[in-house]
């Protein structure tokens, strides 16, 4: 005989209304804060990289505004669903949400890291690593859930609550900013798009970082190959002048930026000094000797520069000597590194992965 069924808590006040619109909340600013954590990996130049990194931190740190009404959702689930659904999902989803927002303020505050006890691991490095895993888990336990969209999600009053929840996690934000600033912590001197100086004016001082699995070649090579169509011209490293000078930040994606006056031959010269005659249209493909590459507009050809040094100093390996790439307004995985060869190509700059692949 079944015995009486376990009584759900009541909660007073506004608390009580917490639901179906929590979680929608929750959902909408998980979605915000994810995409806009991807973009700004890809946004370098202002105003957009910061509004983009400034709609990443109020949707993350709006997260805390509905902490309270989703602490609810959870207490009700948990006594309406007691061993009917698994709450593994649930709770690794919470925790890394945790650790998500957790390190994304560390960094944000100026405890980037590395921190040796961590073996080396930034507060960036878990942050992403946190939010990939974060996207993952959402996918599954969303799907799980299995709610599904209902019109009045769109309604003029769910509207007129997202734009509340919006204006309130903007305002978490302005208000973290201001007492970053009032505190004199060091978070309140990075970047617009989030990176900490490390190296300004001396080289030696930037940190050596690849992309993934990008490595830094064991010789130097001494041959630059430009190529459109079936012209191909190589054109000795050696040879590379240093007229053209550029005062440029090197934004890294590892959360730290470096500005420089970097000299070298620029593109534009380049090309038309050995492939003259080439069209107004078009891209240009610039490859590492370890096979990396990155594909730019032809027409930005004049704002890039074959760089063979920084700082007064020639480039050394770990940043890409002999020659890199310099692509100002872009972040770093733009700069491809150890440059072998640029070719003009007719496709477009943006037919390729968003974020190199190798």
């Amino acid at each position: 005989m079944a015995g009486p069924p376990t009584p759900v808590p009541t909660t007073p006040g506004p608390l009580r209304r917490a639901g179906r619109r929590t979680n929608l909340g929750l959902l909408g600013l998980l979605l915000v804060a994810g995409g806009t954590g991807v973009l700004s990996f890809g946004v370098g130049t202002l105003p957009a990289a910061s509004l983009v990194v400034a709609a990443h931190g109020a949707a993350g740190l709006g997260l805390l505004l509905l902490v309270p009404w989703k602490s609810v959702v959870v207490r009700r689930s948990r006594h309406r669903t007691a061993g009917r659904r698994d709450p593994v999902v649930a709770l690794a989803l919470a925790v890394l949400v945790t650790v998500t927002v957790g390190s994304g303020v560390l960094h944000a505050v100026g405890l980037p890291g590395p921190w040796p006890a961590s073996g080396g691991i930034a507060a960036l490095q878990v942050h992403v690593g946190a939010a990939v895993g974060t996207g993952a888990l959402l996918v599954v336990h969303v799907w799980g859930s299995r709610q599904r969209p209902r019109r009045t999600d769109l309604s003029r009053r769910s509207l007129l609550r997202a734009a509340a929840l919006g204006l309130g996690a903007a305002a978490v934000w302005a208000g973290t900013e201001a007492a970053l600033g009032l505190g004199g912590v060091p978070g309140a001197r990075r970047r617009s798009t989030g990176s900490f100086e490390r190296g300004t004016g001396d080289p030696a001082a930037m940190p050596v970082t690849q992309w993934i699995g990008d490595g830094v070649p064991a010789t130097e090579h001494r041959v630059l190959d430009l190529v459109a169509g079936d012209r191909r011209v190589s054109v000795p490293v050696a040879d590379l002048g240093d007229e053209d000078a550029v005062r440029a930040a090197l934004d890294c994606t590892g959360g730290w930026f470096a500005v420089q006056e970097w000299r070298g031959t620029r593109l534009d010269r380049l090309l038309a000094e050995h492939l003259p005659d080439l069209p107004p249209e078009g891209s240009v493909d610039v490859v590492s000797v370890t096979g990396y590459r990155r594909r730019l507009p032809l027409r930005d050809a004049g704002h890039l520069v074959l760089a063979t040094s920084a700082g007064g100093r020639r480039l050394s390996a770990g940043h890409g000597a002999p020659v890199r790439l310099v692509a100002p307004g872009r972040r770093g995985f733009w700069w491809v590194k150890w440059v072998r060869r640029v070719e003009v190509v007719d496709a477009p700059w943006w037919v390729q992965p968003p974020f190199p692949l190798q």
